[in-house]
């Protein structure tokens, strides 16, 4: 390896200094790089960037000190959300209540700009956490509250939960639809926030998969069932708070597959819900050809029982199976077929 004195050569040469990057460039063939001039430039853009971010924030040290941490590859998004938010958060609380995308729209020019399921929303919920001095929540249903009570409602039409047989003793809207109904309706997180029904005291089993309660319809269950349509959403868990704040005696029932496990674990643990057609009796009763559906890993925490039973028969076992349905529903009077 050669070393070259390049100071004194440019010297010698009588070259000036600024010269230097052209005479490389015409050596080599190719533009030359100033990395560490490209890296003070980007430093002092992000310097720049954070300090407007701390100018339209004052007052969210929290979620700023949350964004700087996270950093970002395209300042001109994190522009983009830094104004849109900026501007929600000054008009809070909203007299009357807007829609979350009609703010969105309105801030940031797309009504989907703030959806929850994206980071900008997020951060939005950090932000009115944040600015109403509590914890941040993360259940669906106590986020859509927290925006609730600042004027910003969420999914209140969209979030449905279908209701069968759910017998009430109040006198209310959502309380006369229920009493009126002969088969399972929608319920939206409007109604059981708005205007809340009166349970009266009864067993409410809630299930995963709407089919269940097309066979209890087709078996004339007397049973009340409630159906979240899969994993739980804001308005699954108004319902079962509801119900559990009334003092309902609740049944949960999903899928045996690693899904329909994780659901269950977490209506029993928030709710005190007891689980019903999801034991290894069950596994074992549907047998290895429950379903074509391989189901060879189930989660170790669900209890030896039941783990060693869906280890067996390594299938996973939908609530469609008459093994499943003969528990939630009983035998009934099943349609005939012809």
């Amino acid at each position: 390896m050669t070393i070259v004195p390049l100071r004194e050569v440019l010297v010698t040469l009588a070259v000036p200094v600024s010269d230097l990057v052209t005479l490389v460039e015409l050596a080599v063939g190719r533009p030359v790089i100033d990395t560490a001039a490209l890296r003070r430039q980007a430093s002092s853009q992000r310097r720049d960037l954070w300090s407007e971010v701390e100018f339209h924030l004052p007052n969210l040290p929290v979620l700023v000190a949350r964004m700087r941490a996270a950093g970002t590859d395209d300042e001109a998004a994190t522009r983009r959300f830094v104004r849109a938010l900026a501007e929600v958060v000054a008009a809070l609380p909203l007299d009357p209540p807007t829609s979350l995308a009609k703010l969105a729209h309105d801030s940031a020019g797309d009504p989907h700009y703030f959806d929850l399921d994206r980071i900008a929303g997020a951060r939005l919920v950090c932000a009115v956490a944040e600015r109403s001095a509590v914890p941040e929540p993360t259940r669906p249903d106590l986020v859509r509250a927290l925006l609730a009570e600042v004027g910003i409602l969420a999914d209140r039409l969209s979030s449905t939960i279908l209701l069968h047989q759910v017998r009430v003793v109040g006198d209310g809207p959502t309380d006369r639809r229920l009493r009126d109904a002969s088969t399972p309706i929608p319920v939206t997180l409007l109604d059981l926030t708005v205007h809340p029904p009166t349970f009266a005291v009864q067993t409410l089993t809630v299930v995963e998969n709407p089919s269940v309660l097309e066979a209890a319809m087709e078996r004339k269950s007397p049973h009340a069932f409630a159906c979240t349509s899969g994993q739980l959403g804001s308005v699954d868990h108004a319902l079962l708070q509801l119900a559990a704040d009334q003092g309902l005696t609740l049944r949960y029932a999903g899928d045996l597959d690693a899904a329909g496990l994780q659901i269950a674990q977490q209506v029993v643990t928030t709710y005190g819900a007891t689980l019903v057609a999801m034991s290894a009796d069950v596994v074992r009763y549907a047998g290895a050809d429950s379903s074509a559906v391989l189901f060879t890993s189930p989660p170790e925490w669900i209890g030896d029982d039941l783990y060693d039973a869906i280890r067996a028969t390594s299938r996973v076992v939908y609530q469609e199976h008459d093994a499943v349905l003969e528990q939630l529903i009983g035998p009934g009077e099943k349609p005939s077929v012809t």
